[in-house]
């Protein structure tokens, strides 16, 4: 019986670094474009949920995840789960990949790699919105990418905000919301807000404005006048136009048409240099393909590939 490879959190971890991580997703959407499906079993409270994708030359993966809401008063985690990788041309599982290691660089890999692209490259202050994990995670990313600037960060419960600051050295909270806006060179927002939280009259040329949390048709981090000023741009249209808030809202109302959110991911090459003259606003949809491209850089990166 063949072993099947296992990669678990810190030993998959001490292999990747941010940049390079980067460029591995520029260059997963240069592959044909991904078969995705998306499939849910409920059980009152609980989930779970399968993510499947499909890149020809890259492989395929389904990602699991389990929610139990009711797990943290048992002492466990409320999500759990796996990805299996699958070989391109046979089919045959190549690695079982730790759930939150690839949710984790994908999710703030994907928000990086479009702040690398429209954000000021040379960035002294970045303001994280939120202190969860999420929030973690971007600390590290965008610490990395851009190792002169001051990270900040800024979250409804203050205590939450300053234990996470507690453990990194480049972090300090912001204490007021509007105002830790408008001195930010990138504001990255990861809150679980079903109302705007950034309101666009706070925003000044040259920011960028860099949204994960929103993830649900009724969710919305931004106002419409911050999408109104901005030059607009996403991870992928078909993860972000139809099923979030932040683009669904306010192109059913006329706020901004389909062609005011200019190009995605597969077209990188519509992504323009920083323009100080210009707010950018940037979506984070995810997506199984997301996973996959993680999920194959982890296991190349495990097996010493670049």
């Amino acid at each position: 019986m063949t072993t099947i490879l296992q990669i678990p959190f810190d030993q998959g971890e001490a292999n990747l670094d941010w940049l390079s991580f980067c460029d591995a997703l520029a260059a997963g959407h240069q592959l044909q474009k991904a078969e995705v499906t998306d499939s849910f079993l409920y059980r009152g409270n609980d989930t779970l949920l399968n993510r499947a994708a499909w890149i020809d030359g890259l492989g395929l993966a389904v990602k699991s995840a389990t929610i139990f809401p009711g797990n943290p008063d048992q002492g466990h985690p409320m999500v759990n789960g796996a990805v299996c990788l699958y070989a391109d041309q046979s089919g045959m599982l190549e690695a079982l990949v730790d759930f939150h290691l690839v949710t984790k660089w994908k999710t703030a890999g994907d928000s990086l790699l479009g702040a690398l692209r429209l954000a000021n490259p040379d960035s002294r202050e970045i303001l994280i919105v939120g202190a969860g994990t999420v929030g973690a995670s971007l600390i590290e990313a965008f610490g990395t990418a851009y190792p002169k600037a001051q990270l900040r960060i800024w979250n409804r419960t203050a205590e939450k905000a300053e234990a996470l600051a507690d453990r990194y050295p480049n972090a300090k909270v912001a204490t007021d919301l509007e105002a830790a806006v408008r001195a930010a060179d990138i504001v990255v927002t990861c809150t679980m807000s079903s109302s705007p939280v950034i309101k666009g009259a706070w925003l000044r040329p040259g920011q960028h404005l860099n949204l994960i949390g929103a993830y649900r048709p009724d969710m919305r981090e931004t106002d419409d006048e911050a999408l109104q000023r901005a030059d607009i741009y996403c991870d992928s249209f078909d993860t972000t136009l139809d099923h979030i808030g932040e683009f669904k809202i306010p192109l059913a109302q006329g706020v901004i048409s389909r062609d005011d959110v200019r190009a995605d991911f597969y077209d990188l090459t519509a992504f323009p240099q920083f323009d100080p003259a210009r707010i950018t606003l940037f979506k984070n949809g995810g997506g199984a393909h997301m996973d996959l491209m993680t999920s194959r850089h982890i296991l190349d990166r495990w097996q010493g590939g670049t």
